[in-house]
């Protein structure tokens, strides 16, 4: 099973070199990164060259001329880890609020289920205790209650960015057609594993916030979500699901 992390970047010099480490010291048969950089002013895409000189036939580099959002980023990525022959793809942030400690752990239940995701809001799973309480309703309201209301969504957290996904998943759900661009990109994916009938499974996760640099979250992100999501339901209208096969996994699978 070859399986490729792909990890877009903006401004993440502080937590590339120690997520990177973390990732491999794992130790997983078969894995290897591709870092997709937007030029970050702060240079992290002259780091990751340097990782990726550490890591020779592990760890690649995808450079992109501008910031240019972060589905963009995804489908250019997923397209690349296709292209070299990976059998399964796993989606991941760099500021380590997805902990590497999860990917024993989906890429063992991947082989059970077509699509793995990381979950704040199942049992046992849940975010930072230092977020503010208006931070939570926000996160917990736009993720479980907005978007699977309108989509009829099974999937509880429909904006995880911590993602394992099969190949076939990828192919079948035509990236070409994935229109958003920033976290209503997560949303857009889930949609299509739901409508085109994939096994899911969420397991819980413990959502740390980063310690390190800035959270991409703004204003113009939130609105682009919540238009997306109306946007979304008309442009599908017409893909029927084949089957909701959505699970939840136990308390178990929680390394925290």
């Amino acid at each position: 099973m070859s399986v490729c992390v792909v990890m877009p970047t903006y401004n993440e010099a502080a937590n590339l070199p120690a997520i990177v480490q973390k990732i491999f010291a794992l130790n997983l048969p078969d894995l290897f990164m591709l870092i997709v950089d937007d030029n970050s002013p702060d240079d992290t895409g002259r780091l990751a060259d340097a990782l990726a000189a550490t890591y020779p036939s592990r760890l690649f580099v995808l450079h992109r001329p501008a910031k240019q959002g972060l589905g963009t980023a995804y489908v250019a990525g997923f397209a690349w880890a296709l292209e070299h022959g990976a059998s399964v793809v796993i989606q991941m942030d760099a500021d380590f609020s997805h902990s590497p400690e999860y990917l024993p752990i989906m890429l063992d239940k991947i082989r059970e289920y077509d699509v793995v995701v990381g979950s704040r809001y199942v049992a046992g799973g849940r975010v930072d205790d230092a977020w503010p309480l208006w931070r939570r309703f926000l996160s917990w309201w736009g993720s479980r209650v907005y978007a699977r209301s309108i989509l009829g969504l099974k999937v509880h957290d429909t904006t995880a960015g911590f993602k394992c996904l099969r190949r076939e998943v990828l192919e079948r759900i035509g990236l070409p057609q994935v229109r958003s661009n920033g976290y209503i990109f997560q949303v857009e994916i889930a949609y299509l594993c739901e409508k085109n009938g994939f096994r899911i499974l969420e397991i819980p996760i413990y959502f740390e916030d980063r310690v390190h640099g800035k959270s991409k979250m703004s204003l113009r992100v939130n609105t682009e979500a919540a238009w997306r999501v109306w946007q979304m339901r008309w442009r599908y209208r017409g893909l029927r699901p084949v089957s909701e096969k959505v699970q939840t996994a136990s308390q178990q699978y929680t390394p925290h």
